[in-house]
C-alpha cells in the first residue's frame, strides 16, 4: 500500500536549483555563480544588535504575530521615506523572510481554482506558491529583445473571469529588469479595470544602475488599496540567514493576510526582528558599498559575456546581482544539461533558466567576490571553446 502523498505536492517538479545545489556538493573548488546570496556578511552593527537582544533576554520568546511595534514603526517609515507608500505601522506585518510574505498573501489573495498572473522569466517560487494555494499561474513571456520589459497587451489578453491577481518581482529575478513608471502604470489600470490584486516582490529595490529607477506599486495613485508589497532586509543587508521581511498592505487586507501568516510562522524569529530594527534605524552606509560592488562586479561580468559572444547573448541588468544570459547555439537549448556539464565539467555553478520559465538562458549572479567571477569566466571560455 503507498502512502498517501497529496496530488498538489506530487506534481510540483524537483527544483532545478536545488538540484544543482545538491550536485555541486559532489565537485571540489567550484566556481559559484548560482547563488543569490552575498557572499558578504552581515554588517557589523546589525551583528551586535542581535546579541544584544539574546544577552538582554530580549529575544527569547515570541512576539505579536505582527512583530515588534518599534520594527514595524521603523519599517513604515522607511516606505514613506524610500517607496513613496503611505504607510503606518498599523500595515506591517514582519514575516519569515519575503517567501514567508508571498505565501501568506497569495493564500489570502486566492481560492482553488483562481488564476494568478506571472510575468516571466520570473522567480520559480512565485509559481510555486500559486500551486501550493492550489490555484493556477498564468505565465505571461515579457519582451526579451527589450530588456524583459512588461508585455501589457499580453497580459490583458490572459485575464479571464478566473484571475484574481498579478504577481511580480521588480527589479527582476532572473533578469535583473527593472520596470519603468510607463510600464508599472499600464500594469496598474488593468489591475483597477478587472479588480485585481497585485502582490509584488521588492527584494532588490536597493540595487538599481544606469540611472533606472524602482518603482513601488502602492505608490502609484489609487494602488495602495488594492497591492500587497512583499519586502525584506535579506538581500538589502546581505542577512539572507536571518530569515526577516515584511508585507505592507492596507489595514483590511493586512488583517486577512495575517490569518494566514499565524499558522505558516506565527511570528518571524525576533532575535532577527531585533537585528532588522538595527538594521532599519542604523548606519545606512552599507548599502551603499553593496551597491557600489554589485555595479563594479556586474560591469565585469558583462565584459567576460562580451569575450563569450559566440556562446551567449544578453540584456545587461538594470537591478538586482543577477542576469540571465541566453544561449545561442541549438546544441545549449537544453539548459539544465549546459549548467550539468559546466559543472562537473568545468566546475561552475550556474542555475538553469528553466527553473524560471526560461529555457535556453542561464542565470549567473554577481553578488559575489570579482575574483569569483573571472575564475568562473576562465573555467567557460575554456570549456566553450
Amino acid at each position: 500500500m503507498s502512502i498517501p502523498i497529496s496530488q498538489r505536492v506530487a506534481r510540483i517538479p524537483k527544483s532545478a536549483i536545488h538540484e544543482m545545489t545538491r550536485l555541486s556538493k559532489q565537485v571540489e573548488d567550484v566556481a559559484f555563480l548560482s547563488w543569490a546570496k552575498p557572499t558578504s556578511g552581515t554588517p557589523e552593527h546589525i551583528n551586535q544588535a542581535a546579541i544584544a537582544a539574546i544577552v538582554s533576554g530580549r529575544a527569547g520568546g515570541y512576539s505579536a504575530p505582527a512583530g515588534l511595534d518599534s520594527l514595524r514603526e521603523a519599517a513604515a517609515n522607511k516606505l514613506n521615506s524610500f517607496n513613496g507608500i503611505n504607510a503606518v505601522a498599523d500595515e506591517i506585518i514582519m514575516t519569515v523572510g519575503a517567501i514567508e510574505g508571498l505565501a501568506a498573501a497569495v493564500m489570502a489573495a486566492v481560492d482553488p481554482g483562481d488564476e494568478v498572473i506571472i510575468p516571466v522569466p520570473g522567480y520559480s517560487t512565485h509559481v510555486r506558491q500559486v500551486e501550493m494555494a492550489s490555484a493556477r499561474p498564468v505565465c505571461v513571456p515579457t519582451l526579451e529583445s527589450e530588456g524583459f520589459r512588461l508585455d501589457p497587451e499580453r497580459i490583458a489578453a490572459s485575464i479571464t473571469p478566473k484571475t484574481r491577481a498579478i504577481l511580480y518581482s521588480d527589479p527582476n529575478n532572473p533578469t535583473g529588469s527593472v520596470y519603468s513608471l510607463e510600464e508599472l502604470s499600464a500594469l496598474a489600470e488593468l489591475a483597477s479595470r478587472h479588480n485585481l490584486l497585485v502582490i509584488t516582490d521588492e527584494a532588490y529595490e536597493y540595487f538599481t544602475y544606469d540611472n533606472a529607477k524602482h518603482h513601488s506599486m502602492a505608490a502609484l495613485p489609487d494602488m495602495a488599496e488594492r497591492t500587497i508589497s512583499v519586502f525584506t532586509l535579506t538581500k538589502t543587508y546581505a542577512m539572507t540567514g536571518w530569515r526577516i521581511g515584511y508585507i505592507h498592505a492596507s489595514r483590511d487586507l493586512a488583517a486577512q493576510i495575517k490569518k494566514a501568516h499565524i499558522p505558516l510562522a506565527i511570528c518571524a524569529p525576533v532575535v532577527s526582528q531585533y537585528a532588522a530594527l538595527e538594521a532599519l534605524t542604523g548606519d545606512q552606509e552599507c548599502i551603499t558599498d553593496f551597491h557600489s560592488h554589485y555595479l563594479n562586479a556586474r560591469n565585469l561580468m558583462c565584459r567576460r559575456l562580451d569575450s563569450l559572444s559566440d556562446i551567449f547573448d544578453y540584456q545587461t541588468p538594470q537591478g538586482s546581482y543577477l542576469m540571465f544570459p541566453r544561449l545561442k547555439l541549438a546544441k545549449h537549448s537544453n539548459s539544465f544539461e549546459v549548467a550539468r556539464k559546466l559543472l562537473l565539467e568545468a566546475r561552475v555553478s550556474t542555475t538553469p533558466g528553466i527553473a524560471f520559465q526560461g529555457e535556453s538562458h542561464l542565470r549567473l549572479s554577481f553578488c559575489v567576490p570579482e575574483e569569483m567571477i573571472d575564475k568562473a569566466f576562465d573555467r567557460m571560455e575554456t570549456f566553450f571553446k
